[in-house]
C-alpha cells in the first residue's frame, strides 16, 4: 500500500511539475510568435533548434534515463548507495567527455547538418548562413541536457521527482527571459533567443546539483571514467534509441503524408497533437516516469508478484484518469481548440478542422499512456528489445492505415491511423508480457476499467448537456469562452468523482494522492 501511495504522490509531483512546464511552454511560444512572427528569423530557429532537441529525444529522455534507472536501482540494491555512487560519479565524467566531444564536432559540422535538415534553405544564402549560425549557438544545449537526462536518472532511482521534472520550465523562462533581455544587444535579435536556449540548458543541469548533494551523491568524488555496470547501460540505451528513431520516423511519415493533402493538414494535425500531448505529459508520461523506479526496485529484488501488483496499480490508476480525460477531449474538442487558437488568421474552418483531429486523437489518449507503462515494465526488466520489435510492428500498421485511411478521411484518417497503431502496439506489448510474468491481474484491470468506462460515459453526458447551455455559440467574447469551458471541465471533474465514489471505486483516493501537496515540503 504504501508503495502505491508513493508511486500515486510521486506520479503527482512530475505531473504537476509537467503541468507548470506545458503552461510556461505556451508562453514562450506565444512570447516567440509575438516577437519573430513567421518570417526568416524564426524559421532559421526553429530549424536550428530542431537539431538539439531532436538529439535529446533520441539520446536523452528517449534513451540515457529509462535505460539507467534500472542498472542504477540493481546497483544500488547490490552494492549499496556507495557502489551506485560509484556508478553515478563515472556515468557522469564518462557522458561529459563524450558531449563535449560531440559538441565540438557538432558546432564544427554544423553547415553539413543544417543542408541535411533544411534542403530548401539553400535556395536563400541569406536564410542558410543564419541556420548555420544559430546551430552553432544552440548546440551546447545537446551537453547540458543530456547530463541532466543522466541527473534524472539518479534522482528518480533515489525517489525525487521534483527537481528534474520541474527543469524544463526554466528553459522557457530563460528563452522569455532572452526575448526581453538579450534580444536588443544583438544583431540580428534572434541570436539572443538561441544563448537563452543554452542558458536554459545551464539552469537545468545548475538545479540539479543540490538535489544529489542533499541525497549523498558527490559526482566529483574519484576519477574513474569506467564502471562496470555502465556497459549494461549502453547494451540497454541501444535499443532505446532505435526505439527513440522509430517513434521519429512515425512523426516524419505522418507530416510527409499530410503534406500530400489540402493545405493546412499538417498544422491541423500538429495544433491537434498539441492539446493531446497536454494530458498525455501531464498523466500518463508522469505515472510513466514515477512506476519505473518502483517497478525497477522490485525486478532488482526479483519481487515478480509485487512487480505485477505495482503494474495492475498503475494501469489502473492511468485508465482511471486518461479515460475520463479522452471524452472530455471528445466533448469539448471545438470550444477547446477556439479557446486555445482561434484568432488572427486561425477561423472557425481551421477550428473545425483540427477538432476532427483531434476527435481521432483523443481517442487514442487511453492507449497512448498505457504502452509507457507497459514499457516501463519492459525497461525495469532490463529488456528494451521487445518494446523496439512491437514498436516497429506498430510503424509498420500505422503506414499502411494512414494509407488506406487518408484517401475517404483526409487528415482525421492520418490522426486514426496513429490511434489505432498505439493501440495494436498495447496489445502486442500485453500479450507478451502476460507470457513472461505469468499473470498481470488482468480481471482486475478489466473490472477497474469498466467502472472508469461506466463513470466517463455519466461524465460526458452531463458535459454534453452543459455544452449546449453554456457554449452554444463559438463566437463569443473570449472571456465567456474562457469561463464557459473552464466551468464544465470543474462540472466534469465533479460528475465523474461523483460517479467514481458511488461505484466504489479506490482509484479516486490515489488520484487525490496525486494532486495533494506533500507534508512537510
Amino acid at each position: 500500500m504504501s508503495e502505491k501511495r508513493q508511486m500515486a504522490r510521486a506520479a503527482g509531483v512530475v505531473g504537476g511539475a509537467t503541468l507548470l512546464s506545458r503552461m510556461l511552454g505556451f508562453v514562450r511560444d506565444a512570447v516567440t510568435a509575438w516577437f519573430f512572427g513567421t518570417g526568416m528569423a524564426a524559421d532559421a530557429f526553429f530549424v536550428a533548434f530542431r537539431i538539439p532537441n531532436l538529439l535529446r529525444r533520441l539520446f536523452a529522455e528517449g534513451s540515457l534515463t529509462i535505460a539507467f534507472v534500472p542498472v542504477y536501482t540493481k546497483e544500488m540494491e547490490e552494492n549499496g548507495h556507495e557502489g551506485a555512487f560509484a556508478l553515478a560519479g563515472a556515468a557522469f565524467r564518462l557522458l561529459a567527455l563524450v558531449l563535449a566531444g560531440v559538441t565540438a564536432l557538432g558546432i564544427l559540422l554544423s553547415p553539413w547538418i543544417v543542408a541535411v535538415m533544411a534542403p530548401g534553405f539553400g535556395r536563400d544564402p541569406a536564410k542558410l548562413a543564419l541556420t548555420i549560425s544559430l546551430t552553432r549557438i544552440v548546440f551546447p544545449y545537446v551537453f547540458f541536457i543530456c547530463l541532466v537526462a543522466l541527473c534524472m536518472g539518479i534522482l528518480n532511482a533515489m525517489n525525487h521527482f521534483f527537481a528534474p521534472a520541474v527543469a524544463p520550465a526554466l528553459l522557457s523562462v530563460a528563452m522569455i527571459g532572452a526575448v526581453f533581455c538579450l534580444t536588443p544587444f544583438f544583431d540580428p535579435p534572434v541570436q539572443g533567443l538561441a544563448w537563452g536556449v543554452v542558458l536554459g540548458g545551464v539552469l537545468q543541469l545548475l538545479l540539479q546539483f543540490p538535489f544529489l548533494r542533499k541525497k549523498g551523491v558527490r559526482l566529483r568524488r574519484g576519477r574513474l571514467l569506467w564502471h562496470p555496470a555502465m556497459s549494461r547501460v549502453l547494451t540497454l540505451m541501444g535499443p532505446a534509441v532505435f526505439g527513440a528513431a522509430v517513434y521519429q520516423v512515425n512523426i516524419v511519415v505522418g507530416t510527409l503524408l499530410a503534406s500530400l493533402l489540402p493545405g493546412g493538414s499538417v498544422s491541423f494535425l500538429y495544433y491537434a497533437d498539441r492539446v493531446v500531448q497536454f494530458p498525455l505529459g501531464v498523466f500518463g508520461i508522469a505515472l510513466a516516469t514515477a512506476t519505473l523506479p518502483s517497478l525497477s526496485r522490485q525486478a532488482a529484488k526479483g519481487d515478480m508478484e509485487g512487480l505485477a501488483d505495482s503494474f495492475s496499480f498503475s494501469m489502473r490508476l492511468v485508465f482511471f484518469i486518461t479515460l475520463p480525460a479522452a471524452v472530455g477531449l471528445i466533448v469539448l474538442r471545438e470550444p477547446i481548440v477556439a479557446l486555445l487558437f482561434q484568432r488572427g488568421a486561425f477561423n472557425p474552418e481551421a477550428t473545425r478542422m483540427t477538432a476532427d483531429a483531434l476527435l481521432y486523437y483523443a481517442m487514442g489518449l487511453w492507449a497512448f499512456s498505457a504502452v509507457r507503462i507497459v514499457v516501463a515494465v519492459y525497461y525495469s526488466l532490463q529488456d528494451t528489445w521487445t518494446p523496439v520489435r512491437a514498436a516497429m510492428i506498430s510503424l509498420l500498421a500505422n503506414a499502411v492505415l494512414a494509407l488506406a485511411l487518408m484517401g475517404p478521411m483526409l487528415h482525421g484518417g492520418l490522426a486514426l491511423a496513429t490511434t489505432l497503431a498505439s493501440i495494436l502496439n498495447l496489445a502486442i506489448l500485453m500479450g507478451l508480457l502476460r507470457r513472461r510474468l505469468g499473470t498481470m491481474q488482468g480481471h482486475v484491470i478489466l473490472a477497474s476499467v469498466s467502472r472508469s468506462l461506466a463513470a466517463s460515459a455519466v461524465m460526458g453526458l452531463a458535459i454534453y448537456l452543459g455544452v449546449r447551455q453554456v457554449v452554444p455559440d463559438l463566437h463569443v467574447p473570449f472571456l465567456r469562452l474562457s469561463l464557459g469551458v473552464g466551468g464544465l471541465i470543474l462540472l466534469g471533474v465533479a460528475v465523474f468523482a461523483a460517479s467514481a465514489r458511488v461505484l466504489g471505486m479506490r482509484e479516486l483516493s490515489y488520484a487525490f494522492a496525486m494532486v495533494r501537496k506533500r507534508r512537510g515540503k
